[in-house]
C-alpha cells in the first residue's frame, strides 16, 4: 500500500470491511492468533481494530471474563483473559457474540489489545498500540493521525 491512511477519513459511525492482511498476536513466546481473513473497523479518529476469526485464535489461551462494556454501535463486549504458561493478562481481548446490525461480520471473532500482548503484527510489520486502552487500536507506518485516545484528545468526535 503506497497511500497513506488518514484515520480522519474514517467514518462515524464505524465501518467494519474484510482484511486480506496476515495478522499475528503474540504471548510470552506462543502465537495466540494467527491469520489471513481478519476483518477491521474503522471509525473516524481511531486506528483500525482487528478482529480475528475464533478458529485462528488459539482459544486455550482464551479464558472468558465477566467484564461486559456496551458499544452505542456494534452492541455488548464480552472480554477474555489470555493466559499463556505462567502469564496472564486480564480483559486482553473482546468479542461481540451478538453484534447489532451492520456488524454481523464480527460475530465468532476476537479483537486484542495491542499494548497488552508481546507483539501485534500486521503481515510482518509490529504494530504500535493506540495510546489509552479503551479502543485498542492497532497504529502501522500506513496509518496517519492524529489518533483519538490520549489525554488531551477526551474532547474530539
Amino acid at each position: 500500500m503506497d497511500a497513506k491512511e488518514s484515520v480522519w477519513d474514517y467514518p462515524r459511525p464505524p465501518r467494519v470491511e474484510e482484511s486480506p492482511r496476515r495478522i499475528r498476536i503474540v504471548f510470552n513466546g506462543e502465537v495466540v492468533a494467527d491469520a489471513q481473513r481478519a476483518s477491521r473497523v474503522l471509525e473516524t479518529s481511531h486506528p483500525p481494530v482487528y478482529y480475528v476469526p475464533r478458529q485462528d485464535v488459539r482459544m486455550e489461551y482464551l479464558h472468558p471474563s465477566p467484564r461486559r462494556s456496551l458499544c452505542e454501535f456494534k452492541g455488548r463486549a464480552h472480554y477474555w483473559n489470555v493466559r499463556v504458561k505462567d502469564r496472564k493478562v486480564s480483559d486482553a481481548a473482546w468479542s461481540y457474540p451478538s453484534p447489532k446490525s451492520g456488524y454481523e461480520a464480527i460475530r465468532d471473532s476476537i479483537a486484542f489489545y495491542p499494548s497488552l500482548m508481546d507483539a501485534c503484527y500486521v503481515d510482518e510489520e509490529r504494530v504500535q498500540p493506540q495510546r489509552s486502552d479503551f479502543y485498542g487500536g492497532w497504529i502501522t507506518s500506513e496509518i496517519e493521525g492524529p489518533f483519538k485516545g490520549a489525554p488531551e484528545t477526551e474532547g474530539w468526535q
